[in-house]
């Protein structure tokens, strides 16, 4: 059997759910769904099956995707005993034969709402297109060997920045996904390092597409 995709929906309460949480999730759904994933072989067989670009605490998405095999054919109603199966907040969409390999992912298109309580005012908004716009926004970041630098200037692209509500603007932006990984929320990190003024008091991030490099959506 080749192996095949899921797009699937994270949000409400489930965006506190951890990948590891989330797989064993996963996993158990399928069993309570009657549908057999192929198992690795050894002495530790596991299912197969893995969730491209682990997304973060906190944030939501409506395009994961997921790797999984299966023994024997798929199930025309796969979608339908899946989301039986599923707890509230994750939605299963749409399964394929995954014809792509995950490494051709390079963008991602996410949405930042944030909040200030002081209100957004046009100047604020014309600040944060300066400051998201400029040639270099190179900021501290943590990484498994340490600390390193990262230029988001050159790992981003600034979309759309309006207001919402009163004191909620709505930004949307394409980080890198891959060499380096870009998390969204990393403009909050921009904020407190170089504009402390632009912080917002609540940021919520949710993920809306996948790009390969020349930016086409990939699936």
């Amino acid at each position: 059997m080749s192996k095949q995709r899921l797009l699937f929906e994270k949000s409400g309460r489930a965006v506190y759910m951890s990948h590891l949480d989330l797989m064993r999730t996963m996993k158990r759904a399928f069993a309570r769904a009657d549908i057999l994933l192929r198992h690795s072989e050894g002495f530790n067989p596991h299912p197969l099956i893995s969730v491209a670009l682990p997304l973060s605490v906190g944030q939501e998405s409506v395009c994961e995707l997921m790797d999984f095999e299966l023994i024997g054919d798929m199930p025309a109603d796969l979608i339908s005993r899946l989301n039986a199966a599923l707890p509230e907040g994750i939605r299963a969409a749409e399964a394929y034969e995954a014809g792509r390999k995950i490494k051709e992912i390079k963008w991602i298109k996410a949405q930042c709402l944030m909040s200030y309580d002081g209100g957004c005012t046009p100047e604020l908004i014309e600040e944060i297109k300066g400051f998201l716009r400029a040639d270099s926004i190179v900021i501290r970041k943590k990484t498994k060997r340490g600390e390193g630098e990262l230029d988001l200037a050159a790992n981003m692209e600034l979309l759309e920045l309006e207001r919402q509500y009163s004191d909620t603007l709505r930004l949307e932006l394409l980080v890198s996904a891959a060499e380096p990984t870009v998390n969204p929320a990393l403009i909050v990190s921009a904020f407190e390092q170089l504009r402390p003024e632009l912080v917002p008091d609540f940021m919520k991030v949710r993920r809306l597409e996948l790009y390969d490099r020349e930016k086409k959506v990939f699936r």
